[in-house]
């Protein structure tokens, strides 16, 4: 689980290659996939080890992932992983479907050409792939890439904390969905108004889309 996120990421560093990118995205990513189970408790100096950086990039990132709700301190206790909440998922798709609408819309109009044929290219690749893990990770990487071609950095700031949260739903109910063939439709969809810029048809797209993932979460919830 861990590699399938990290392939994705690679490439979105936080920070480029600095020790803090390093820290937050490979911390962040254990959780995500659940290979930090939710309520483990975190040893900073384990971490510092297993990333093979120093303390202070794991307690930076520490800190930010506590600010994003994956990361839970309690004084005098210790830092654990944050618990998973099924409820939540009907306010992170109440948020994600006005925010990433919005994102759709500027992606159409604001994406280089560089930009466009990258939401292509992953499309492309989704569509022609089968694993359940590796669409999923395609999928985190389609809406991380969509973000950032909206041009505003705060809107691509809050949209990638929903996203993780919302992935890691999807990792803690994988086993109880269903793949459905008609779900690339979607990408595919938001991928050709972003290539046409035409700002309407991505923001159904995506709205679709994220409409469909909650559905298919709650069946099995």
């Amino acid at each position: 689980m861990r590699s399938e996120i990290s392939e994705v990421g690679k490439n979105q560093r936080d920070g480029g290659s600095s020790a803090v990118g390093l820290a937050y995205e490979s911390i962040r990513d254990r959780i995500i996939s659940l290979t930090l189970s939710p309520g483990a408790p975190l040893n900073e100096t384990d971490l510092a080890g297993a990333l093979g950086v120093g303390l202070t990039p794991v307690r930076d990132a520490i800190k930010r992932l506590a600010l994003e709700h994956l990361i839970v301190v309690y004084p005098r206790r210790g830092t654990f992983v944050s618990e998973i909440n099924l409820a939540d998922e009907r306010w992170l798709t109440e948020a994600r479907v006005e925010m990433e609408g919005l994102a759709a819309e500027l992606a159409a109009s604001r994406a280089s050409v560089e930009e466009r044929r990258a939401i292509m290219a992953c499309v492309e690749t989704l569509l022609g792939e089968s694993h359940p893990l590796r669409i999923n990770a395609l999928d985190t990487e389609f809406h991380r890439l969509l973000y950032r071609a909206a041009h505003n950095p705060f809107l691509e700031a809050s949209l990638n904390q929903y996203l993780n949260l919302s992935v890691r739903l999807w990792y803690y109910c994988r086993d109880r969905l269903r793949a459905k063939s008609s779900d690339g439709d979607f990408h595919k969809q938001v991928a050709d108004a972003v290539m046409a810029g035409d700002p309407q048809a991505a923001r159904a797209g995506i709205v679709a889309h994220l409409r469909q993932s909650s559905a298919d979460l709650r069946e099995v919830m």
